[in-house]
């Protein structure tokens, strides 16, 4: 489904990393492959948290190029991906408010990208935790009847 030109998808790292880096890609595509709207949702906490994680570590290394690809990534796995996905008209006001609240946290990461913020990082992480955790906890054959806020657009 998520091409190598996908959004989600990271550029595969030359040297030693490429092995990793390609087997991570293919464990992604094998698990997006099929999966439900559910379980892709819940990938995309993942990513979202696994790039935050990135740039953290490219924060403390004074990577500059590869901070901004992660928080980039995780910017636009908010925007394009958790955000896009929600159906205003059927989840009505939780729907609004994880809108709101997915436009603050592309704002405190693009501020964290800006002024090299690791509390703006944590911050994200912790508003973004709970809601993974949540979506969790939502068994799958029952997530049709609760998902109506957060309907995954394929």
């Amino acid at each position: 489904m998520y091409a190598p030109a996908s959004p989600f998808s990271r550029p595969i790292p030359a040297g030693a990393k490429a092995l990793s880096g390609m087997y991570r890609q293919v464990g992604l595509e094998t698990s997006v492959t099929g999966a439900s709207s559910h379980h892709l949702v819940a990938l995309l906490f993942d990513g979202f948290l696994d790039a935050l994680t990135e740039a953290r570590g490219a924060m403390h290394a004074r990577e500059i190029e590869q901070k901004s690809q992660a928080l980039s990534r995780a910017i636009r796995i908010i925007d394009e991906g958790l955000k896009a996905s929600l159906n205003v008209a059927a989840g009505g006001e939780l729907a609004l408010n994880l809108r709101d609240l997915y436009t603050y946290i592309s704002l405190r990461l693009t501020q964290a990208n800006l002024r090299n913020d690791l509390g703006a990082l944590d911050e994200c992480a912790q508003l973004v935790q709970p809601l993974k955790e949540a979506w969790a906890a939502i068994k799958p054959n029952h997530a049709e009847a609760v998902r109506g806020g957060m309907e995954v657009k394929a």
